[in-house]
């Protein structure tokens, strides 16, 4: 009897936060509050989108207009990442201020990890490295664009250079920027990247002749292809890869 009726209690407080407005919830309740008392490694994703919106609507939290902006995207930070303007801004509790404040702060989230990316003590030594190296540059655009990164025999990053932009469908690749970016970088390997804005994962038949054409033009030079590797966001809305090497087309 004592559990039946903490259990309905509990029901009873929790409907009554749903009514509330944001500013009457509890301290431990609001987003804020709580990233100041227990740390923001404790916020949900709509906590944390809940704060760049600062307010809701009448009858409606701050939270509950942030779980509404993720419900459009699945969930997935990398789709919200993708939405334009004229799709958030329509949101109702959004609106054109906080749709580009929300494109804003996931636009640093990007530049940050391709910032870490750029360490002068990266080392590449697998597919997995060099899809989270690549996947900020790449895996948001609605355009394909051919990415080289240049490796010493350890694999420790020279540098990057985009080597083409094309596309929805492809983009050519030329062998002479390619390689003339390993010289300067005195480079032992390259590995390179791509996207599919398509979400396709699979080679084409002209990803698998680059691929060869890189191959071969290096050899001359005495530089490596260690690694391609296709970068796109699947159906669920998160980034994948796939990796030549890996898939033993390498």
């Amino acid at each position: 009897m004592y559990l039946c009726t903490k259990i309905i209690e509990l029901q009873q407080d929790m409907n009554e936060k749903k009514s509330l407005t944001l500013k009457e919830w509890a301290d431990e309740d609001k987003p804020r509050e709580k990233m100041l008392s227990h740390g923001k490694k404790t916020l949900t994703n709509a906590e944390l989108i809940a704060i760049l919106l600062r307010s809701g609507l009448k009858g409606k939290s701050v939270v509950e207009v942030a779980k509404e902006v993720l419900a459009r995207t699945g969930n997935s930070l990398t789709s919200l990442s993708q939405m334009e303007f004229n799709q958030l801004s329509p949101i109702k509790g959004v609106g054109p201020a906080k749709a580009t404040t929300l494109m804003a702060a996931l636009e640093l989230g990007w530049r940050m990890h391709s910032e870490i990316g750029d360490s002068n003590e990266l080392i590449i030594n697998d597919s997995t490295a060099m899809f989270r190296y690549m996947a900020p540059v790449l895996a948001d655009l609605d355009h394909e664009e051919f990415w080289a990164v240049y490796v010493s025999n350890r694999c420790k990053v020279l540098g990057r250079q985009r080597i083409s932009v094309g596309g929805l469908t492809g983009t050519p690749v030329d062998l002479r920027i390619l390689f003339r970016g390993a010289i300067e970088c005195k480079a032992v390997s390259v590995m390179v990247a791509h996207n599919h804005p398509s979400g396709l994962l699979r080679p084409s038949r002209e990803d698998r002749e680059v691929t060869g054409r890189i191959l071969e033009g290096g050899k001359t030079l005495d530089i490596k292809l260690l690694e391609h590797i296709i970068i796109a966001i699947g159906p669920s809305g998160k980034a994948d890869y796939f990796s030549f090497k890996d898939e033993g087309l390498l």
